[in-house]
């Protein structure tokens, strides 16, 4: 039986092979190309490190709010249900955690969530500037001092109804597979890596990776020139080691304005941006909220991106 396609007045008009044929792959294409754009993010990983997204119910009823590790929770709305979207610390064991539940009546309830191990892998950085890495007495008062700007900055619950989670690339260069990597700088053990690395030449600008509102910006010890950006409900993005920052605490800014420029200020071995993604106070992997990066160019290949934070 020959394939037709049927008119608006109703006739029908005989469609050769090749022509269905063709008709049949643009089809297929285009079938293709709405999957990829319509990719929910972040992505799911319930790993230490990544993010588990928790169904809450039908979005028909009232808001319910959420807690894990006693800490509050991002809940939005997502294709007509209520969805809790959970950072996972990167030091939870491997196995069954509760997200805590409370509806608007006051009664609470357990979602399970079943976090399966990952082994991250070791770097091991080489610090020029030993006090990076050891610091004296009068560095040691400075982070201090620091560390309370930084907790008050990580400490805000700004609410928003449905934070924008399809992150914006905030710097089109080439990423290092650094976050969760236990560091060692200069040989001695410290934290496992709170970020990711895109490495580009100093001075390139960096973008807001979403709309937010700045709550702190400065010259940290380690972190070098940094901008704390809100996005609302315990959601976070850090960009730090800017060349220069663009942007002043309080101000309002939309996904893809500048905050700065790439550079190579703090405890770094070259110029790049660090980029943390923090969300229910955990840092978690931002790879799960950043779209695919393009084909690295023979130019961005050549700038690397493994450096230190």
């Amino acid at each position: 039986m020959a394939a037709t396609i049927r008119m608006p007045s109703g006739d029908a008009i005989p469609l050769p092979r090749r022509f269905m044929t063709a008709w049949l792959v643009c089809l297929a294409c285009a079938a293709t190309l709405f999957s990829f754009q319509a990719t929910a993010r972040p992505l799911a990983a319930q790993v230490p490190g990544g993010v588990a997204l928790v169904d809450l119910g039908p979005a028909s009823t009232p808001r319910p709010k959420a807690r894990f590790d006693g800490k509050p929770v991002l809940v939005q709305a997502s294709d007509g249900r209520w969805q809790a979207v959970v950072g996972l610390p990167l030091g939870l064991d491997p196995g069954r955690h509760d997200l805590t539940v409370t509806s608007r009546k006051g009664t609470p309830g357990k979602r399970p969530i079943d976090v399966v191990a990952k082994q991250y892998a070791e770097q091991h950085l080489t610090i020029k500037n030993k006090r990076k890495v050891n610091p004296n007495a009068e560095d040691m008062k400075r982070i201090t001092a620091e560390r309370v700007r930084i907790n008050a900055a990580l400490g805000n619950w700004y609410d928003v109804a449905n934070p924008d989670l399809d992150f914006a690339t905030p710097l089109e260069g080439p990423r290092s597979d650094s976050f969760g990597k236990r560091r060692f700088f200069n040989g001695q053990p410290r934290r496992p890596h709170g970020g990711m690395d895109i490495g580009m030449p100093a001075g390139t600008p960096i973008a807001a990776a979403a709309d937010g509102r700045v709550t702190e910006t400065g010259d940290f010890f380690f972190n070098g020139n940094s901008v704390f950006l809100d996005h609302g409900q315990g959601l976070m993005t850090i960009y730090m080691h800017l060349d220069r920052i663009d942007v002043e605490p309080g101000q309002v800014v939309v996904k893809g304005q500048q905050v700065g420029t790439v550079g190579a200020t703090g405890r770094v071995t070259g110029p790049h941006l660090h980029l943390s993604v923090r969300l229910n106070g955990t840092y978690v992997d931002p790879g799960l909220f950043l779209p695919a990066p393009r084909p690295a160019t023979t130019a961005s290949k050549s700038q690397g991106g493994n450096k230190a934070r």
